[in-house]
């Protein structure tokens, strides 16, 4: 493990529409997220490692009960190793690589389930949080170590040209590092991203359980321009949350001192909602807190994942048909350089997350 600061080493966090090697993703099995039969989670990740891995590698972490039923769904084209996690989400304990343009490094963050005893979603968490330095070694390739900084790889987005977006919602968290100010947490991430200002949009998604990870409300599609999630509807609580990004981000600049331009991504015009169907396949007797029917999930479009040569985007089906088109087409007008990808991923959205959330890009370049 490395203890020196990337930014001193000369090291920063590309964008994640920068050229990349490959996505690591971890294997759906844990009953709390996926359900007793995992099944349907687990077609919704295979479809995809099976289109990312049409431009990049696809790496996948499985515990050794679970690898030989891993290794039978995907296919030849994923490099499975043995590594064992508390649950799959890979963006939030895979490690955070950076670069200084030839060679790649990741960064181990701490990891207490989004909030440890405060509002963590699970108590067992060690080997999530051991997963980042596993991977690392894995693929030999060196590691910084933040300490006992508690980040998650979902709470910012980077530009590639020194400008981060975070949640004030998230990383100002009771949860996640109380003893630390604003100003110190921005210091870190400047630090270790190797960024030199950190766009603090202040909500995120309704009802997001991360406490509103900015992967799921607002991303770079190049530098300069975004994504925010919207509505229209004055009566959605996203109504105010998504409007007060908005302001903010019209009244900023990013590290180069351009106005950020903004496109609107609109979110599912129905809410998606828990049904009596997926309660079915909920275990009830686990000891930890689960779905209720009619919950809201957090449903959003922007939490899509940059593939080389494609963006995977979320659908969610049903009555939400016209709103998965729509959202096709807007970041095709956005990205004519990628293919527009549509995956359903509403199983992965019942899990707690979506397509950006169970991904982590590894930048090209050489691991030391």
């Amino acid at each position: 493990m490395l203890h020196t600061l990337p930014a001193q080493d000369g090291f920063m966090m590309p964008a994640e529409f920068a050229p990349q090697d490959g996505v690591l993703l971890v294997w759906p099995v844990r009953p709390g997220s996926w359900g007793v039969d995992p099944s349907a989670a687990q077609r919704a990740f295979c479809d995809i490692m099976r289109e990312a891995s049409k431009s990049e590698r696809v790496y996948l972490l499985a515990g050794s009960a679970h690898i030989y039923e891993a290794r039978a769904q995907v296919g030849e084209y994923v490099t499975i190793l043995e590594i064992k996690t508390d649950d799959s989400w890979a963006r939030d304990i895979g490690p955070t690589f950076v670069t200084n343009g030839t060679e790649v490094r990741g960064i181990n963050w701490r990891f207490n389930a989004w909030g440890g005893a405060v509002d963590g979603l699970y108590d067992d968490y060690a080997n999530d949080d051991a997963a980042a330095q596993a991977f690392c070694r894995a693929i030999e390739s060196e590691c910084y170590d933040a300490g006992d900084f508690v980040l998650e790889g979902g709470a910012f987005c980077s530009d590639g040209e020194g400008t981060l977006l975070v949640t004030e919602a998230c990383l100002l968290s009771a949860g996640r590092n109380p003893n630390l100010s604003k100003a110190q947490i921005e210091q870190m991430l400047k630090d270790y991203l190797g960024v030199e200002k950190v766009l603090w949009l202040p909500r995120g998604i309704y009802n997001d359980e991360t406490n509103e990870h900015v992967d799921n409300v607002c991303a770079f599609i190049r530098p300069g321009e975004v994504v925010l999630a919207w509505t229209d509807d004055e009566l959605d609580p996203q109504y105010e949350m998504s409007r007060a990004d908005y302001v903010y981000l019209m009244q900023e600049t990013d590290a180069r001192g351009r106005k950020l331009t903004i496109h609107k991504l609109p979110v599912p015009d129905h809410s998606v909602c828990v049904t009596e169907e997926d309660m079915v396949n909920l275990p009830h007797d686990i000891g930890e807190e689960t779905r209720t029917i009619g919950e809201r999930l957090a449903a959003s479009y922007v939490n899509f994942y940059f593939a080389n040569d494609a963006i995977l985007l979320p659908q969610f089906g049903g009555e939400n048909a016209a709103s998965d088109a729509r959202a096709v087409e807007i970041m095709r007008a956005l990205c004519p350089d990628r293919r527009i990808v549509p995956i359903d991923s509403r199983e992965i959205l019942l899990g707690g997350g979506n397509i950006h959330c169970v991904t982590q890009q590894i930048p090209k370049g050489v691991r030391k």
